[in-house]
């Protein structure tokens, strides 16, 4: 079955590339239709083979003992250029914001204090509105942790459901006015690097494996665009660093405090799951588009 799928999808990713090849010169707006969400792919550039746009609508990040759900879309987007040995360098969004970053709220906020299922919406209603307002909540920004150019992609792997589909090296910003403005979990030289699969993950204990998938696809723009729909990327694998920065000119009594809460963040103990709508378009056709209208 995985095999087929993957003849499948190897088909349709090569129908991208080759109806690009066939454009012809209609006369039609700038970036129209699904081509404007490639505004910012770097299409001008000769080592950009594909561009693509992934928008992560819901899913979770585990970190420790902390679980934030995903509740406000976060967008991926730029170029990547030819696989050497299945893997693709990443090129930057042209905007500078390859990755966009959109606060999360930490459930319980500052104090930690999560209600349980069986309590009544009244109380959960309480606890949120005394533990996750504007002083003692907290969100948590997910940020790219150094260049673009660390991210690598596997079209194949991302469709067939195995190995690492995307390589993302990111770093966690945890955003409260006690906290001060530099409390982040990870940095671009210590980054939390999500090797992310849409397959079966093989993670250290007390994590066991979690299976994420390819989604279904579809070609749009007379075959000149791949979407993948209901798309899930995930790793339960990965190590975080200690937090760090957080408190200002009292981080040496902070930060411990937020490390104490956040518990082991080893190997084993953290969960990210992305679940996402992704566009590939070959960057051929969307500079084609481009140029139909001066």
């Amino acid at each position: 079955m995985r095999m087929h799928r993957t003849r499948v999808v190897c088909a349709a990713l090569l129908a991208v590339s080759l109806a690009a090849l066939g454009l012809a010169g209609s006369a039609q707006a700038k970036l129209t239709g699904n081509y404007t969400k490639f505004a910012q792919c770097p299409y001008t550039n000769s080592e950009v083979r594909k561009c693509l746009y992934s928008v992560t609508e819901s899913g979770e990040v585990v970190l420790g003992a902390k679980k934030v759900p995903i509740e406000s879309p976060v967008i991926l987007q730029g170029g990547f250029g030819r696989p050497v040995k299945g893997y693709s360098p990443f090129f930057a969004a042209t905007n500078g914001v390859t990755l966009s970053k959109v606060p999360q709220n930490v459930p319980g906020g500052l104090l930690g204090i999560v209600p349980t299922e069986k309590q009544s919406w009244l109380v959960k209603a309480l606890i949120k509105f005394f533990f996750e307002n504007s002083l003692t909540g907290v969100n948590s920004t997910l940020e790219l942790a150094g260049p673009a150019s660390e991210i690598v992609v596997s079209e194949l792997n991302l469709a067939g459901e195995e190995g690492t589909a995307l390589k993302l090296p990111v770093k966690v910003h945890l955003e409260n006015p006690f906290l001060g403005k530099n409390c982040y979990v990870g940095s671009s030289s210590s980054p939390i690097t999500w090797n992310l699969t849409t397959g079966e993950t093989s993670p250290p204990a007390p994590n066991e494996p979690i299976t994420g998938s390819g989604g279904e696809f579809s070609l749009l723009e007379e075959g000149r665009i791949l979407e993948a729909t209901g798309t899930s990327l995930v790793d339960n694998s990965w190590s975080a660093p200690s937090a760090t920065g957080c408190g200002g000119i009292i981080s040496f009594l902070v930060t411990p405090i937020i490390n104490g809460q956040l518990g082991s963040t080893a190997a084993g103990h953290n969960t990210a799951i992305l679940n996402n709508t992704v566009f590939i378009g070959a960057s051929s056709a969307v500079k084609t588009n481009n140029e139909e209208n001066p």
